[in-house]
């Protein structure tokens, strides 16, 4: 199994951004559970305040575990195997298929040339055309549906995908309930 590691300098590098992304959210969580001004509600028993950046840290984790499906959907729409998937998170593909089972399609593999992306609840279909452009066309999460216009064509799939994401991710609908 392949297992990614980072530097100490990207640890520390990730650590601060993990870090200054918890503040906001733990600030927002300390001050609906004290009903504090700002200035005043950090100033508490500290195992309360821990356990204020506990709570933070376990919407995190949840929001983590969704963009990881999220990503485990891409590459699944890729081609991407779960032994591949597997390999990248370091557990089996059997752990990958119980980790993600919806990530790989068990229907026969895409046509060269045309696949789906899957992202923030809608879809889109990426195409490869004759001479050798990607359009795509997608619906979002919520109903709204667009398509590259004629003469606007990406030059790779990884082009496509991106513009086709960055549309669906504008159109998603946010979940009530992400725990």
């Amino acid at each position: 199994m392949m297992v990614s590691e980072i530097t100490q300098e990207e640890q520390a590098e990730l650590d601060k951004a993990l870090y200054d992304a918890l503040t906001p959210l733990a600030s927002a969580i300390r001050s609906r559970q004290t009903g504090l001004p700002a200035d005043r509600m950090w100033a508490a028993d500290p195992a309360e305040v821990a356990l204020s950046v506990l709570a933070a840290w376990k919407v995190m984790d949840a929001e983590v575990r969704r963009l990881t499906a999220h990503a485990a959907a891409t590459a699944g729409s890729y081609g991407a195997s779960y032994e591949q998937m597997g390999a990248a998170w370091g557990i089996t593909r059997q752990g990958a298929r119980k980790k993600w089972p919806d990530a790989v399609s068990r229907s026969a593999p895409a046509a060269a040339g045309r696949s789906t992306l899957a992202l923030f609840g809608g879809t889109a279909e990426l195409v490869q055309a004759p001479s050798g452009d990607w359009s795509w066309t997608g619906v979002g999460a919520d109903g709204a549906s667009a398509a590259v216009t004629h003469g606007t064509r990406h030059a790779t799939a990884e082009e496509a995908a991106a513009h086709a994401g960055a549309f669906l991710k504008e159109h998603a609908v946010d979940a009530v309930d992400r725990s």
